[in-house]
């Protein structure tokens, strides 16, 4: 295992790092802006590695095209908040409608725009920052880290934890978009529904059966785009809930996640697939959802892993 860390430049007057774990022949970049993982390399069948994740080479290419989101950490909220607003303990919040009339991924400046403190740690980096009471909109001072690592057969996992001084909404993901070389992918997803959503992107509230309809992914077929659902993953706590393969390069990513849905989110002019782990859209706003509420003196703590092979 070697980690480094370097200097990547700065955004506002705050130096941003580049930390790089290794370990055998899968390679992972991550930077402190956004807690973007900024590269995934790993071997095709023939043994000839190749990034596998969409991003840019310098800082600069994300500061100028924030909007795809390219490995970036997101929260204070991933996904969709129905018309920018949900209430708390009887108190009614507000927050940026910076995806239609909705509020998605955070805010105008969420997670994904911050640049974090990093500390090594046992196997990768740990980053962490403070967001404080009313940051976007959101209630509660949150300390928050994500913490990266390899395993010993060159897994990423990453960890998420969140506590908070006061009762506030928290879910975080991780928005990279993945690309095995070849062009065409095919998807299995171990999900027997998934949540209709409205025009706006945002859950109706129902349960549907993917039996019968083109989201049915549980046997594996090939992935058409566009793409944009959240699926409600089968599996309680850790399991295999995705799996992603390139016919032609024979390259596979399995996603396992503690986490009840995966957003999978895929569009022809970006190229990638997006398999964003994580509670569902607008659960702030329905009750009949698994809740996102942390409250003080609870721990937010949600982990992933993506686990790289061929095939």
């Amino acid at each position: 295992m070697r980690i480094t860390g370097e200097p990547f430049g700065s955004v506002d007057g705050a130096d941003v790092s580049r930390w790089t774990l290794q370990h055998g022949a899968v390679r992972v970049r991550v930077l402190t802006y956004g807690g973007i993982v900024q590269s995934v390399e790993t071997p095709d069948r023939d043994g000839v590695p190749d990034d596998v994740v969409l991003g840019f080479p310098g800082l600069e290419g994300y500061l100028k095209h924030p909007e795809p989101y390219f490995g970036a950490l997101v929260g204070r909220y991933a996904n969709r908040i129905a018309g920018g607003a949900f209430t708390l303990d009887g108190t009614a919040y507000r927050l940026a409608r910076n995806g239609g009339p909705n509020s998605l991924h955070g805010g105008e400046r969420g997670f994904d725009k911050r640049v974090w403190d990093a500390q090594e740690v046992e196997g990768g980096v740990r980053l962490s920052r403070v967001s404080p009471d009313g940051e976007e909109g959101f209630p509660g001072r949150l300390e928050v880290s994500a913490t990266y690592t390899l395993d010993d057969e060159g897994a990423l996992r990453i960890a998420y934890r969140a506590e908070t001084d006061a009762p506030t909404v928290v879910a975080l993901t991780n928005h990279a978009y993945w690309s095995l070389g070849g062009g065409a992918h095919e998807l299995r997803i171990a999900a027997g529904r998934y949540t209709p959503t409205d025009a706006t992107g945002v859950p109706t509230g129902e349960f549907a059966e993917v039996a019968g309809t083109e989201l049915d992914f549980r046997a594996g077929r090939p992935l058409a785009i566009p793409l944009d659902h959240n699926f409600v993953l089968d599996g309680g706590g850790p399991a295999a809930a995705a799996e992603l393969y390139a016919p032609a390069t024979g390259r596979t990513v399995t996603v396992e996640t503690t986490e009840p849905g995966l957003q999978v989110y895929a569009d022809r002019n970006i190229g990638g697939v997006a398999l964003e782990t994580q509670h569902f859209p607008d659960s702030p706003n329905r009750p009949e959802f698994p809740s996102t509420v942390l409250r003080p003196g609870d721990v937010y703590a949600s982990a992933t892993v993506f686990r790289f092979g061929t095939r």
